[in-house]
């Protein structure tokens, strides 16, 4: 048996709807720019031959419900309410049927985003990584299967701030579905079990402070809630 100079990691896990069994979480890949109207109101072309990503640390995940320390470092945290969806079976340069079935479930997302300091990085053509993978930045509501779900089409997305609606699309609006998007980070990656997709966020991003209170949903799953705390 391996002996560890430290403690490691707890696995992290998201719960699954009317299950005992929690989905443990191995990676997270983050869509960017996957609705017209949000890359618009950022300044940004529309790319529609292929999606692109960044990534978060699973260090990364909150349950929802929690409540986020304002995060060291910035001025300017925004939210992002996305459609989450976690591989389930193992998928490598899949076709977009292979890549559907591949799907083991599906849960409201909040991709939290130090705005100031993305900013910052695009400005110097540099990663991303200070403005997107932090603790607690990737806010995750308990998931329901792919099957219980159905096809992703015309579901509403939405997002309120204090009770004040900030984000309204519905899914189809997506620049690139969910088989597309599997399918073409499969021909990058090979997919196991446990990876968690954040399909992008609509419309309507922005700052949030400590005190304010989130409440987001998709129609057909688990709502998604976030309470920002006082900064540690």
């Amino acid at each position: 048996m391996t002996r560890f100079l430290f403690e490691p990691p707890a696995i992290r896990s998201i719960p699954v709807t009317g299950e005992d069994a929690a989905c443990p979480v191995h990676r997270i890949f983050c869509v960017g720019r996957n609705y017209a109207a949000h890359a618009a109101e950022m300044g940004n072309e529309v790319d529609r031959e292929a999606p692109f990503y960044f990534t978060k640390s699973p260090h990364a995940l909150l349950a929802s419900g929690a409540t986020l320390p304002y995060p060291p470092g910035t001025q300017d945290l925004h939210h992002e309410m996305e459609l989450a969806l976690v591989i389930g079976q193992p998928v490598f340069q899949a076709t977009r049927d292979a890549a559907r079935g591949a799907i083991f479930g599906y849960g409201c997302a909040l991709d939290m985003t130090r705005r100031d300091l993305q900013g910052a990085a695009k400005d110097k053509r540099r990663p991303w990584d200070l403005g997107k993978d932090f603790e607690g930045s990737a806010v995750v509501a308990p998931l329901t299967r792919a099957e219980d779900m159905g096809e992703i089409g015309p579901q509403r997305l939405h997002l309120s701030v204090n009770g004040e609606t900030r984000q309204d699309a519905t899914l189809d609006e997506m620049i690139h579905g969910v088989a597309g998007i599997v399918a073409d980070l499969s021909r990058f990656y090979h997919l196991v079990p446990g990876d968690l997709i954040l399909t992008g966020t609509p419309a309507g991003v922005g700052a949030v402070r400590p005190g304010d209170v989130l409440h987001g949903g998709i129609d057909g799953l688990d709502p998604i809630s976030l309470t920002i705390g006082s900064a540690t």
